[in-house]
């Protein structure tokens, strides 16, 4: 899989647009449209963190609720 499916794979796995992804992880709404539409790579390492975070956010919801 190449990074700009990733990245779209992330964002919709969470069910959010691109502004609303871009206000969750912090990257720039137009960065985030370039790296999806192949415009731009991001560093490899970039998909692999925001799905750290979204792992993270995952569990840490539930030990809270």
């Amino acid at each position: 899989m190449d990074i700009a499916n990733r990245i779209i794979e992330l964002r919709e796995s969470v069910g959010e647009n691109r502004k609303e992804f871009s206000l969750h992880t912090g990257i720039p709404v137009r960065t985030l449209e370039d790296w999806e539409a192949g415009r731009r790579n991001p560093p490899e390492y970039i998909p692999r963190l925001i799905a750290y975070q979204l792992e993270y956010e995952k569990l840490t919801k539930k030990k809270k609720g």
